[in-house]
């Protein structure tokens, strides 16, 4: 149990929460990694008693479908965090929705791979539409001044959207590593796990965020704070949608690829510097990356249990 908690809570966070705090990362690559490592832990911390305070459970009922495995956490549920582990120094955006949760119950996979289908029609969507008729003027004039002093203003403003959408991604994906302690949760439990969260944290911060951190980098100015401000706050907005929508966790990975993409395909209409056809290649790219690591949870899910029996 404990090992299965600790490999999901690096593997996640080293993973996952690139795509919260990515951009906010490369856009405050100037300022010391320990200051912005207390920001998003002390949101962690207050996100995770919140939910244990009010509830009972820091997973904010998304486990009631997942119920503690009859025998007890065993081998079998410890490798899938250990594989997202593997994945992760690829710099392969895996879905530890449906790597780590598949394994607990994958009877409920068609119910994560609708929503999370949807949650990245929808993203694309709104992405597409919000910078190609609301934030066209802004984000030009943001590629056109790349490099210049930024008011000061845009600092609060990114900071108080980082944390808006940490705290989103937080109430989605807490679920994830949480599947393997106990329901009923102590206080000391509650201790260990958000105690191994922040320390975990720490060290993504440390390494600036890893390989994952690609993703992110290779994007159109997602290292204009500015432009980080506004991609940081759709994304949070529809995770909140999603959030209120059901209680069955959903790939965050494949709503933060939506926004990406949606975003990628606007600006190629209207920058100069940007084309469509490498803007396909890069959404390709990391579908297929993302559809790599369903392809794995999907392996794992069944073909652990039966590996197990046999």
């Amino acid at each position: 149990m404990i090992v299965g908690f600790a490999l999901a809570a690096y593997s996640v966070v080293a993973n996952d929460s690139i795509q919260t705090l990515g951009t906010f990362l490369s856009s405050n690559a100037h300022r010391p990694w320990w200051a912005l490592w207390l920001f998003a832990g002390g949101i962690l911390v207050a996100v995770i008693v919140f939910g244990w305070w009010s509830s009972g459970d820091p997973a904010y009922g998304r486990l009631e479908k997942f119920p503690v495995p009859a025998g007890g956490i065993s081998w079998v549920h410890a490798i899938p965090p250990l594989a997202l582990l593997i994945l992760t120094r690829f710099g392969v955006p895996v879905s530890t929705t449906f790597l780590v949760l598949t394994v607990f119950a994958s009877s409920n996979i068609d119910a994560m791979l609708m929503k999370s289908a949807l949650g990245y029609v929808v993203a694309f969507g709104a992405a597409l539409l919000l910078f190609r008729l609301v934030f066209k003027r802004a984000t030009e004039f943001f590629h056109r001044t790349r490099g210049a002093d930024i008011p000061r203003y845009w600092v609060v403003l990114q900071w108080l959207s980082t944390g808006f959408l940490w705290s989103q991604w937080l109430i989605q994906d807490l679920a994830n590593i949480f599947v393997y302690l106990p329901r009923d949760m102590s206080v000391g439990w509650l201790a260990f796990g958000s105690s191994l969260l922040v320390i975990f944290l720490g060290v993504v911060f440390y390494q600036f965020g890893g390989q994952i951190q690609k993703i992110v980098t290779s994007k159109t100015d997602t290292t204009d704070i500015r432009a980080a401000t506004i991609i940081d706050f759709i994304y949070g907005v529809v995770l909140l949608i999603f959030k209120e929508w059901s209680n069955m966790p959903m790939s965050t990975t494949w709503v933060f690829l939506g926004v990406l993409a949606g975003r990628e395909f606007a600006l190629s209409m209207y920058l100069a510097d940007t084309h469509a056809r490498a803007t396909t290649r890069k959404v390709l790219l990391d579908a297929a990356k993302a559809l790599s690591g369903l392809v794995v949870s999907v392996v794992l899910a069944f073909g652990l249990p039966w590996l197990a029996g046999w």
